[in-house]
């Protein structure tokens, strides 16, 4: 379980098929801190320590990615040099800064539209037609591993939507939000407590 509070960007060092797609992640934490077996979030996909090393400021961990994972998320997101977002789980008696984070990616969808309003950056993000109904102002999304707020939805005649978030200098400066552009695909995962709400209506309909 995840709160969607980034503590760090990595980098894939390489990446190559093994079965599955074995992946190496630099980070910028204490090895000795990574344990094997533990859960990490990467931009929004929960993955399984298997290795670890390096030194304090500049350690590594390599991960498996499954076939599945890797079509249900961002095209092209798991090459050697891209950027994520990571996340280690939350432990009992951590903040839960954000809001409940699952680490599974229930779609992929793309940034219609990025500018910077009062010092902010603004971006504009289309969610494929079944997510729609998951996406309310006000309420939880999580965007490339990132807790964020929904500040506005604009509902599409096609069935999708496109909602809107407001990204502060900190926040952009510390994630993979400060990358993002028009045409940019990000993974989302709804709020688990709008899952838990559609699927009571449903059964009362």
């Amino acid at each position: 379980m995840f709160t969607g509070i980034i503590t760090a960007i990595g980098t894939i060092r390489e990446a190559r098929q093994t079965g599955d797609l074995h992946a190496v992640i630099t980070c910028p934490w204490d090895p000795a801190g990574i344990a094997i077996g533990a859960s990490i979030a990467c931009s929004g996909v929960c993955l399984t320590v298997v290795e670890r090393g390096g030194v304090v400021g500049d350690a590594w961990f390599a991960v498996d990615i499954s076939g599945e994972t890797v079509s249900r998320t961002v095209p092209a997101m798991w090459e050697a040099g891209q950027r994520l977002n990571l996340e280690p789980a939350m432990k009992l008696g951590d903040e839960l800064g954000g809001h409940i984070v699952t680490g599974h990616v229930d779609a992929v969808g793309s940034i219609v539209s990025a500018e910077e309003v009062g010092g902010s950056h603004q971006f504009w993000v289309k969610t494929p037609a079944e997510l729609a109904p998951y996406i309310a102002p006000k309420g939880s999304v999580t965007v490339d591993g990132i807790s964020l707020t929904v500040n506005a939805v604009e509902d599409q005649p096609d069935g999708t939507c496109h909602f809107m978030l407001n990204i502060i200098p900190h926040t952009a400066e510390v994630t993979t939000a400060g990358d993002w552009q028009a045409g940019s695909a990000v993974n989302l995962e709804i709020d688990v407590l709008a899952r838990y709400l559609q699927r009571m209506q449903s059964l009362r309909g």
